[in-house]
């Protein structure tokens, strides 16, 4: 991303509140443009938690979109991950 100019920030963080009071952080991987969380992964197969928890950082940072990336199997795997919450 960087040779080709585009913007991201690693390890984007932020944080988590639950009634009012700061509870913790949580990581994205990436983001991209500050418009898409992308998530990386290096399993042998993806699973629904991994699709969750991509979901629940597209919601939470209030992005159109987010792309879960596995690097781990025998071949590419890759997700495209929508937040309907946002119009």
């Amino acid at each position: 991303m960087e040779r080709a100019n585009i913007e991201f920030v690693r390890a984007a963080e932020q944080t988590i509140y639950y009634q009012g009071i700061n509870v913790g952080t949580r990581r994205a991987d990436f983001v991209v443009d500050n418009k898409v969380i992308v998530e990386l992964k290096a399993l042998t197969t993806l699973e629904d938690v991994h699709l969750a928890q991509a979901k629940n950082y597209v919601v939470a940072y209030k992005f159109e979109k987010g792309l879960l990336i596995n690097f781990g199997a025998t071949s590419l795997q890759y997700k495209l991950i929508f937040n309907s919450t946002v119009h």
